[in-house]
């Protein structure tokens, strides 16, 4: 996937299904990965499949397995049990950034908000940094939550990208606790006929 222009036989632009808000890890992949496409934000993992399904998109983009945690779930298992077509996969780098509203620091930060995949790839920076982790439904939503509440104690694990989304500043790059951490990323389509 990565690298490649428009595939052959793809006349115009389509819709790709991702879950989380603007400037998840999937909305990013999406943008990377199939620029030509118009990336579309589904809460969860089920709605982006059901779209798929009932034809709204004509692919979604999928994460099923980080190299720190193991399986994504419920991603993998939905994937596994949905009948789509894998078109292709691509394993991308994950890199977690700290964010907050402008005005914090790491001394006002007591907890960070983030999905609860991203927060099992950074357990002990948080520690060290004596912040306590707090689940969201995803990383980029936890972002506009903690810009939306303008709170110098709150914070949120996402990626870099959803700072500049959400206007927030990275307090700390490189929040993860592996160096080498990454996540499978399944590009699915329908069955034809």
């Amino acid at each position: 996937m990565e690298g490649v222009g428009r595939p052959e036989g793809q006349a115009a632009a389509g819709r790709c299904a991702y879950q989380g808000a603007p400037g998840a890890f999937s909305h990013e992949a999406c943008l990377d990965l199939r620029p030509w496409d118009e990336p579309v934000a589904y809460e969860t993992f089920d709605a982006a499949l059901a779209a798929l399904f009932a034809g709204e998109v004509h692919c979604a983009l999928i994460p099923v397995e980080n190299s720190t945690i193991g399986r994504v779930e419920p991603a993998a298992t939905l994937v596994e049990q949905s009948g789509l077509v894998q078109v292709s996969e691509v394993w991308r780098p994950i890199r977690l950034a700290l964010m907050a509203p402008h005005g914090a620091s790491l001394r006002t930060v007591k907890t960070a908000e983030s999905h609860p995949v991203a927060l099992r790839q950074c357990p002990a920076s948080l520690a060290e940094l004596g912040i306590e982790a707090v689940e969201a439904f995803d990383t980029a939503g936890a972002a506009r939550a903690v810009a939306e509440a303008n709170d110098v104690t709150r914070a949120a694990v996402a990626p870099a990208r959803a700072a500049e989304v959400y206007d927030l500043s990275i307090l700390r790059n490189d929040l993860q606790d592996s160096g080498d951490n990454r996540t499978r990323f399944v590009l699915l389509g329908r069955t034809e006929g």
